[in-house]
C-alpha cells in the first residue's frame, strides 16, 4: 500500500478564515495556536468558510482567555442557530496564558489578535498572535522595505537570466 507525502503546507491545516490586515497593522511579536470552545453549528459554518476575523480580538476575562468579535454566520440548514458574535473561550496552557498576560504588562501598546483560523486534524484551532499597533509611519516605512526588497529581487532573477 503506498502512502501519501504530505507537503508542508498540510503541517499546519487548511485555512478557513484569515485577517489579512493584521500583519500590516500590527507588528506581531509572538504567535500561539489556540483550540476554541464552539457549538455545532459554529463548526458547520466555519468548515463553509463563513467568518470574519477582521474587528476580532482576544482577552482576558477571570484569568481566561476570550475570543470576541468573530463574526461566524448563522449556519442556513440548522433550526437553532448560535449568536454571530458571541464571545469564545481560547484554549491555551497555562504557561502560554502566564506568558502572554506577562508580555501584554511588559509591553503596555500590545494586544492580542487572530491571524487565521484553520482546521487541523478535525478540530478548528485559531493562530493567535500579540501585536504591536503600528503607527502610520511605520506602515509607510514597513511599504517602503517591502518594495526595496521585491525591487532586489527583481534585479538578481534578471542577472541571472
Amino acid at each position: 500500500m503506498a502512502t501519501t507525502k504530505k507537503s508542508k503546507k498540510d503541517v499546519k491545516g487548511s485555512t478557513a478564515s484569515m485577517h489579512r490586515r493584521a500583519r500590516y497593522d500590527y507588528e506581531i511579536i509572538a504567535q500561539y495556536d489556540a483550540g476554541l470552545v464552539l457549538l455545532g453549528t459554529e463548526v458547520k459554518s466555519i468548515r463553509a468558510g463563513a467568518t470574519t476575523l477582521s474587528e476580532a480580538y482576544a482577552g482576558f476575562r477571570d484569568d481566561e482567555l476570550w475570543l470576541y468579535n468573530v463574526h461566524i454566520a448563522p449556519y442556513g440548514p440548522a433550526r437553532e442557530n448560535h449568536e454571530s458574535t458571541r464571545a469564545r473561550k481560547l484554549l491555551l496552557h497555562r504557561r502560554e496564558l502566564d506568558r502572554l498576560r506577562r508580555m501584554m504588562k511588559e509591553n503596555p501598546r500590545t494586544t492580542v489578535i487572530p491571524l487565521r483560523m484553520y482546521i487541523y486534524k478535525g478540530l478548528i484551532k485559531v493562530e493567535l498572535g500579540l501585536g504591536r499597533g503600528r503607527r502610520q509611519y511605520d506602515k509607510r516605512q514597513a511599504i517602503r522595505k517591502r518594495e526595496s526588497d521585491r525591487s532586489m529581487q527583481r534585479a538578481v532573477r534578471q542577472n541571472q537570466r
